[in-house]
């Protein structure tokens, strides 16, 4: 016979079965518990020191145009590609090399978007968010594996019934959320639809734009038992982008010799994105040490992209003495044409588990596996001509093909199949104890990885340590360090004329970072926190890849190596009661060398950026609320056109600078005042009016390069490509 009980030592006796009444008494001893050690201060309650939390209020209340949750992270730690598009760069690394989860399962999105304009929406609503965290590196072992940043989302549960709605001149939402009175089920709804046309009309140049996305999803949870809960996690998303160019007219070049380009289109774009996730969860908790959890989850996209159009340019130059444009020969035209579809189908199903030795120390293990199905059909390229014959173009990689031979600018043409598995898996320790009147807190930890497409397999150990000395100060020291292997996706191992290569490895990033968080009072006794990391990231087995826009294409060779360092500083606070805010500064460099041929930025190099998320409202009139982002980074490297060799064309972007403001109204707030009993102000929860003002100073940042060609076949002239101007916004937000 045993007896045993939550936070009492087991016991046990003897007993002889033919004994028809069998009485025992027990007095179990409580077993010797540590206590827990806190390390006190504003972090959220979590094992991974790199993490960063944001408050989703501050959500709420920023101005974004992508309509997500990325958009806030261009003022911390990151670059946003456009304001129109809910990826970002983390120290140097491309867009694809950040991990988004929500409730703890990874999310894909569409792989053969080219801008912002064409992805229309983020896969995460704002109105079902409980939750943000973010890790720009050091990450623990229980994240995936990606060379950069890990953005953990985490959806929220309803207490009862409510509704959200949101209306604006770019779209709107409702959001339902509902639970039952005795909290066994609860469940989220939200729909949101966007049309973005009116800010695309502030893009240079004459095109009709047509763009309609739309997307649905749902959160439900249900308690099965005492220790089981059921929940479901479901998106479908449609997005539908056409584009008929009309005309351009760019002036670019120097002071010294400007240059005016005009072309004429004939042609249009029409590209579909089709997606849908489901995840089913199961948590079971048979005791208050022991938790597992079970996913199984399925990602299903389909993207298509046709586009025919035909350009006409002329390019003139100015007279240095009287500024008039020169009638010029540097005429030339181009065709892009494009038939491509994707259809790509993840499924898979991961089981994790924690294990509490006591309050201050845990195992965690996961393990995963994933199955892809991925079909691609790609017929496109490009031709330029001049003065009626078509222009040669520089080789990259240079050797395949005689430069003297006429070609076209670049083609692809592939009809891929790709079949494979995936399977990983984790074990980590979590450890805090005392050492004299030091706090520390030790996470250490390892992954594993195998993909059969190449048969590799990737060991990434990692670790974590965080020392909080006895002080009055109040001071953490953080240091985190691993392996973080990248196992190429579909993208990755295509080559550039469509082939697909089977020895390509994992890339990898060694990361070294060093932090301290340093939080104090000041103004009046308002809680701040000042964030510090230097970090050097060691990059082996590097695919080169060259930025369009927001179109990642690589060349498909572990052929390159590199580094990353710099450093990040974060200040944030209540600068005014209430109301947090922050600047954030910060410094890098990212290199690599292609072939052994020498150390040249990579297209993403960040080098400076200086970020401020600022939310006031006035003293006398609280009804009143305003915040403002800004943002400054110096320009990119954008390297060469695509399929050229990047050691011949090095240039660099203009500066990143911009400015968007938000004005708000709280017409109703029942928690700052509460409506009188019976009036029809009642049934209102919240209801604000909100002015906002995009891009407030009319700054034309720019994203890429176009490269045009004239009739001397040797010259390209960099063209660039303008991101959206000043743009006004009226909101309406109703919370029942």
């Amino acid at each position: 016979m045993t007896v045993e009980h939550d936070n009492f030592v087991k016991d046990s006796i003897n007993v002889d079965i033919k004994d028809i009444d069998i009485v025992a008494d027990f007095k179990l001893k409580k077993e010797k518990v540590l206590p827990e050690i806190i390390f006190k201060g504003t972090r959220k309650k979590s094992s991974d020191l790199s993490m960063h939390h944001i408050a989703v209020n501050n959500i709420e209340n920023t101005p974004t145009l992508s309509g997500g949750v990325e958009e806030i992270l261009n003022t911390v730690f990151v670059s946003t590609a456009s304001e129109l598009s809910s990826l970002y760069r983390v120290r140097g690394g491309n867009y694809d090399e950040n991990l988004v989860y929500i409730n703890g399962v990874e999310v894909y999105k569409p792989l053969t978007v080219r801008s912002g304009q064409q992805e229309g929406m983020s896969i995460i609503n704002p109105a079902m968010v409980s939750s943000i965290n973010f890790s720009a590196g050091g990450f623990e072992s229980r994240y995936g594996d990606k060379m950069s940043s890990v953005l953990d989302i985490l959806y929220r549960k309803p207490l009862k019934f409510e509704t959200d709605l949101e209306a604006s001149l770019l779209g709107g939402g409702a959001t339902f959320g509902y639970a039952d009175k005795k909290q066994k089920f609860s469940g989220l709804l939200g729909a949101r639809y966007r049309n973005t046309d009116l800010i695309l009309n502030t893009f240079d140049g004459d095109t009709d734009f047509n763009p309609e996305y739309f997307d649905i999803q749902t959160f439900l949870q249900y308690k099965l038992a005492t220790k089981w809960n059921l929940s479901f996690l479901g998106n479908y998303a449609s997005n539908d982008y056409e584009m008929v160019p009309k005309k351009r007219e760019v002036e670019f070049g120097t002071l010294n010799q400007p240059i005016k380009l005009n072309v004429a289109y004939n042609g249009q774009e029409k590209d579909k994105y089709k997606t849908a996730n489901g995840t089913l969860s199961l948590e079971f908790k048979p005791s208050n040490r022991l938790a597992f959890n079970w996913d199984g989850y399925g990602f299903h996209s389909k993207e298509q992209e046709y586009f025919d159009i035909s350009a006409g340019y002329m390019l003139r130059e100015a007279d240095n003495d009287t500024g008039d444009l020169i009638p010029s020969f540097n005429t030339g035209g181009q065709i892009n044409h494009g038939r491509n579809n994707l259809d790509m189908l993840v499924i898979g199903t991961q089981l994790k588990g924690k294990y509490k030795l006591n309050v201050n120390s845990a195992f965690e293990a996961g393990f995963q596996y994933q199955r892809e199905d991925i079909r691609n059909i790609k017929n496109e390229w490009m031709l330029i001509d001049s003065a009626g014959y078509s222009i040669p173009r520089p080789i990259f990689p240079p050797g395949n093909l005689d430069e003297s031979d006429l070609v076209l600018l670049h083609h692809v043409s592939a009809n891929n199949k790709l079949k494979s598995n995936r399977i990983n898996g984790y074990l980590q320790y979590i450890t805090k104890f005392f050492w004299n009147r030091t706090r520390v807190l030790i996470n250490a930890g390892v992954r594993a990885t195998h993909w059969d497409f190449n048969g590799e397999t990737n060991i990434s150990p990692r670790a974590q340590i965080a020392i909080k000395p006895d002080w009055e100060i109040d001071m953490l020291f953080r240091f985190a360090t691993g392996f973080y292997y990248q196992p190429p996706f579909y993208k990755e191992i295509m080559h550039l004329d469509g082939t697909l290569n089977d020895k390509i490895k994992s890339q990898r990033s060694i990361h070294f970072i060093l932090g301290n968080d340093y939080e104090f009072k000041m103004l009046n006794k308002h809680p701040f926190k000042l964030t510090t990391e230097i970090y050097y990231k060691k990059l082996d087995d590097l695919i080169p890849y060259f930025i369009d826009n927001v179109r990642v294409v690589y060349t498909g060779e572990n052929n390159s190596k590199g580094y990353a360092y710099g450093i990040d500083a974060r200040l944030n606070g209540e600068f005014v009661s209430g109301a947090e805010s922050w600047l954030s500064v910060s410094y890098g460099k990212t290199k690599e060398s292609i072939d052994g041929r020498g150390y040249i930025p990579r297209p993403t190099d960040p080098r400076l950026k200086v970020g401020l998320f600022f939310q006031d409202y006035m003293k006398n009139y609280p009804r009143f609320k305003a915040n403002v982002n800004l943002v400054y980074a110096s320009g990119l490297p954008n390297g060469a056109p695509l399929y050229t060799d990047p050691y011949v064309y090095q240039t660099t972007l203009s500066d990143y600078k911009r400015a968007d403001v938000g004005l708000t109204y709280v017409v109703v707030d029942q928690k700052m005042n509460k409506a009188r009993l019976g009036s029809y102000w009642e049934k209102f929860k919240e209801l604000t009016l909100g002015f906002e003002i995009f891009n407030v100073f009319d700054v034309r940042n720019t994203i890429s390069n176009e490269w045009i060609r004239d009739v001397n076949s040797t010259s390209y002239y960099a063209v660039p490509n303008k991101l959206t101007g000043r743009f006004f916004n009226v909101k309406l937000n109703v919370k029942l």
